[in-house]
């Protein structure tokens, strides 16, 4: 048992959205953001609990945004092809933040997990309210999708 006289009184006790502010500023996608302007942004990320083997889109869904596992895992595959192994602190599904077109693979729990999700809508009203900041986000994110193009030009090779 803690002792209240010798804890720090001074200490906000840690919430779930400081842990999920924590884990996308470590992401590629909000480099170089404040950690207070993604923490306003979290407000509106809805968290989402999935079981084992629970699908959590399939390739063909509609999308509507970016995935951060907070806890548990998440497989991504493409026909029947593992491309992913996704653990707490990754991100996933960000092409949707572009353009909310079809989701290009399957995305599977394979372990109890919760999910956060970033959508496209929410980016889009926070591009209103900070230009500066998402002109960086979306910069960010042009690199990721131009990240992601090039491995998978790199595995299409190597099948070759």
């Amino acid at each position: 048992m803690k002792n209240f006289f010798w804890s720090n009184i001074f200490s906000k006790p840690r919430d779930e959205r400081d842990l999920i502010t924590e884990f996308w500023q470590k992401t590629p996608l909000f480099k170089d953001i404040p950690f207070r302007h993604i923490h306003a942004l979290t407000e509106n990320m809805h968290v989402r609990n999935f079981q084992p083997d629970e699908v959590v889109f399939r390739q063909g869904d509609q999308g509507a945004g970016a995935i951060l596992v907070l806890e548990g895992q998440v497989k991504v595959y493409a026909k029947q092809t593992l491309l992913s192994e996704l653990n707490s602190g990754d991100f996933f599904g960000e092409i949707t933040l572009a353009e909310t077109e079809k989701r290009t693979a399957d995305a599977c729990c394979a372990q109890k997990s919760r999910l956060v999700y970033f959508l496209k809508q929410d980016l889009e009203e926070w591009i209103d309210t900070e230009p500066r900041l998402g002109t960086i986000l979306l910069m960010n994110l042009a690199s990721i999708l131009a990240l992601r193009l090039h491995q998978a030009n790199d595995m299409l090779s190597e099948k070759e």
